[in-house]
């Protein structure tokens, strides 16, 4: 059955559902099908933290290689043949070709990129459940909620428990996109594809000085709204803003090619043609580029261990500050990955040895001890195997630390051992 709290707006209701409470027969067999995703997850396990260590063996060699082999540059106006092939570093300014165009919006940038975002004001339904067991059934009470809210993707009201009066459009009448220029440049390097694609740091575009582009459109604060009433939107509404990422150019009030410019142009309806706003903001866009010189590009570097040196970071960093962050960024990626290996052979292991508690667990008292005895039983292999298959991964790059892990990748097992063997003797 269902409740609703507000009849009126319909903006929350309740409904219980109950269903017999399943065999023995069948909790066994639904734990079988546990089984093998456990048994898949234990084994991603292996490659996940296998894969891993060798990963991040290379990737630090290759840091180290590509240190003492990087060339910083004496100048980034000048092409000199001598770094041809050579990896290098430099440091400058973004500067681009053309500014990119929002048309619909009549909006202008000199930067690298442009992301119009859009949202839309929608219902979402909320959902909270619990289950308890009475008379033989398992009864399950969920509570529905309904709030409008901004969302930039379109919630499908179809999936609601109760669609009438939460409808959703299927669709926006406008659509969120990203425009990257063609051609960045610092200096007179071109930059490749993929040193473009690490220029990200989207920051909001203010439009506090701009007015309504168009008579169906009004800007309030820094978002343009497809809306009668902004301070009281409707499901429908859209509201739009703007992010920029890599500005570039130079400003004329400050006369410095070390500075950049935002320019924004607003082009009126069509009764105002030849009308244009416009205003600067001073933001620093230097960047400190590492990667390998062909002619006027930048381009990859392939190290001898295979990987691949492009790096690019926000501001003016010397050498050893470059490849201190990325040895940071390599050792921060390295624990997370173990981390997620251990917590998936965890979580495989549980899942196999689930058969055990399912096989007690008419009794309570032996099914909470069992239920603990398994989690034990869970973290300690998993941490053994865990260390067992880091040590593998490190036995061709450093043996000796591989020997030192074999050796520790008992002691989990060992302290089971430990605390099992009293509780047999009493």
């Amino acid at each position: 059955f269902q409740q609703f709290s507000d009849p009126g707006s319909r903006k929350e209701h309740v409904k219980v559902t109950s269903e017999p409470k399943p065999g023995f027969l069948e909790r066994l067999s639904e734990t079988s099908g546990g089984m093998l995703i456990g048994l898949v997850t234990f084994l991603l396990a292996f490659y996940v933290l296998f894969t891993n260590e060798g990963r991040a063996l290379r990737t630090a060699k290759s840091l180290d290689e590509g240190l003492s082999l990087v060339a910083p540059l004496d100048s980034i106006h000048s092409i000199s043949q001598q770094n041809e092939g050579r990896l290098v570093h430099l440091a400058g300014a973004l500067s681009t070709s053309k500014p990119l165009f929002d048309p619909s919006y009549g909006l202008s940038i000199q930067a690298v990129k442009l992301k119009r975002n859009v949202e839309m004001y929608q219902w979402v339904e909320y959902e909270d459940s619990n289950e308890y067991e009475e008379g033989g059934e398992i009864k399950k009470v969920t509570k529905y909620s309904y709030n409008t809210e901004w969302k930039s993707e379109v919630v499908n009201s179809r999936n609601f428990d109760r669609e009438i009066g939460h409808k959703n459009p299927s669709a926006m009448a406008v659509e969120s996109f990203t425009a990257v220029s063609p051609n960045v440049q610092v200096g007179s390097f071109v930059l490749s594809k993929g040193l473009v694609d690490k220029i990200d740091d989207f920051k909001q575009l203010s439009l506090s000085h701009l007015e309504d582009p168009h008579a169906d459109v009004t800007r309030r604060e820094d978002y343009f709204y497809h809306s009668d009433n902004p301070r009281r939107p409707e499901v429908g509404d859209l509201r739009v803003s703007f992010f920029y990422a890599g500005l570039s150019g130079d400003d004329p009030y400050l006369g410095s090619a070390d500075r950049v410019s935002l320019q924004l142009f607003l082009y009126f309806a069509s009764s105002h043609p030849n009308s244009v706003g416009s205003k600067y903001f001073s933001l620093s866009s230097k960047v400190t580029v590492i990667a390998r010189q062909r002619g006027d590009q930048l381009v990859p570097y392939h190290t001898k261990t295979g990987d691949v040196l492009e790096i690019l970071y926000p501001g003016d960093l010397s050498v050893e500050e470059v490849f201190q962050k990325e040895q940071e960024s390599n050792t921060m990626k390295t624990w997370a990955l173990r981390a997620a290996g251990w917590l998936s052979m965890f979580v495989g292991i549980s899942l196999m040895t689930r058969i055990f508690y399912t096989l007690v667990d008419w009794f309570p008292v032996v099914r909470d001890l069992v239920s603990v005895g398994l989690k034990v039983f869970a973290v300690c292999v998993a941490s053994s195997l865990s260390l067992l298959t880091i040590s593998v991964g490190w036995l061709f790059y450093r043996p000796l630390w591989a020997l030192l892990l074999m050796l520790l990748s008992a002691v989990p097992i060992l302290v089971a051992r430990s605390h099992v063997l009293p509780k047999k003797q009493q």
